[in-house]
């Protein structure tokens, strides 16, 4: 099966035939959802599209038609409906961010597929795997804020979220042969709870990696650059990478060069955004040279703990254990227990299971399953 064929769905573009549409989803156990947004086209990215979908129903909501989306709240508030995302975490901060819109009862697809050891968990991946279906994923990066919207666009959107809740069925009764099914419900109640922040509360550098590495007079012309690139994405309504991408920046503030001609000799700017934005960098550079070194910015930094011979070892020894069960597991080790979640098994060292309780966030499937084997094996060190 391929995208050719055809696919039936309903276009919502009127508050009416929201309500008609949100009544009859509410009769359903199970709906699946998907979005579509800008956010690769403009400054402030918007929802341009929601997909959903049950038995005998795809429809695909408008609210750039439509712009009042509450009475879907009802339904995505419903404990007692499954709402189905693939790879919800942006999804779930779009919703409550555009359109206050809180969802409870998430099964995701692609967090299902990870707990059961599934190495390709994009949709395109997956259906390919349980349906032999190809998505093409071309459409994945188009301007979904155009209007009208090709019918071979809106015939994506509709594909997409066609499979997820024959996919949910397949994928629930996996973790439940496995013994998973509780971690998945565990995981999937704390990323409907996510909410999406902005970065460009200042200062900027806070939200750029690798800008703690910089020393003061470069972070001071990091941030200058950033405030500069903000302003100008916002001018412009294009997303900041469209403007300067973070490389180039961070690598300018480090070598700040004195004229163009240096600017142009680094080769990291191409020739026209050396025209539009190389005197203004240039600028800047100079400003922040003349600043005095007590007016510079220092990264913020938490005292380190430097963990001792025995606590390295130990750390080591969890590490391996750590690759052993993933591997039995059959899922990435990662996901059975991150790093800072080991060290901190370390510093804390549990001797009830009560104790992790005592470790930001680490999962309740986390303590229940592992606890006990990992302090009989810390025991043993």
């Amino acid at each position: 099966m391929n995208c050719s064929s055809q696919i039936n769905y309903q276009i919502i573009k009127t508050t009416s035939d929201l309500e008609d549409v949100a009544q009859a989803l509410s009769k359903e156990n199970m709906v699946a959802v998907d979005l579509e947004a800008d956010s690769m086209y403009h400054f402030k990215e918007k929802v341009c599209l929601v997909q959903m979908a049950a038995k005998g129903i795809n429809v695909i909501i408008d609210p750039l038609e439509v712009k009042d989306l509450s009475s879907l709240k009802p339904l995505f508030k419903d404990k007692n409906i499954k709402k189905i995302f693939h790879g919800s975490d942006y999804d779930i901060r779009s919703l409550h961010r555009d359109f206050n819109i809180e969802v409870n009862n998430l099964f995701d697809t692609q967090l299902a597929s990870m707990f059961l050891g599934i190495k390709a968990t994009g949709l395109d991946a997956v259906l390919k795997t349980r349906f032999n279906v190809d998505i093409d994923k071309k459409y994945q990066k188009k301007d979904w804020s155009q209007r009208p919207l090709p019918k071979k666009m809106l015939e994506y959107a509709a594909r997409d979220v066609g499979f997820l809740i024959p996919l949910t069925e397949i994928l629930e009764g996996e973790l439940e042969k496995k013994g998973r099914f509780s971690w998945i419900i565990e995981e999937c109640g704390l990323l409907t709870k996510v909410r999406h922040k902005t970065n460009n509360s200042e200062p900027l550098y806070l939200n750029f990696k690798g800008a703690g590495l910089l020393d003061p007079r470069s972070l001071a012309v990091l941030e200058a650059f950033l405030k500069f690139r903000l302003k100008i994405a916002q001018k412009k309504d294009k997303p900041l990478y469209k403007i300067l991408e973070n490389k180039p920046l961070i690598q300018i503030a480090l070598e700040k060069p004195g004229d163009e001609n240096q600017l142009k000799k680094m080769r990291i700017l191409g020739k026209k955004q050396i025209e539009m934005y190389g005197a203004k960098l240039i600028e800047i550079i100079k400003n922040e040279l003349e600043k005095s070194s007590h007016d510079l910015p220092v990264y913020p930094r938490k005292a380190p703990s430097v963990p001792g011979h025995l606590d390295h070892i130990k750390i080591k020894a969890l590490k391996s254990w750590r690759s052993k069960r993933a591997q039995q597991l059959g899922i990435d080790p990662g996901i059975l227990l991150n790093n800072t979640i080991l060290n901190k098994i370390i510093v804390l060292n549990p001797e009830n299971q009560k104790d992790f309780f005592q470790i930001e966030n680490m999962k309740k499937w986390q303590i229940n399953t592992f606890g006990n084997e990992i302090i009989k094996f810390l025991k043993k060190l």
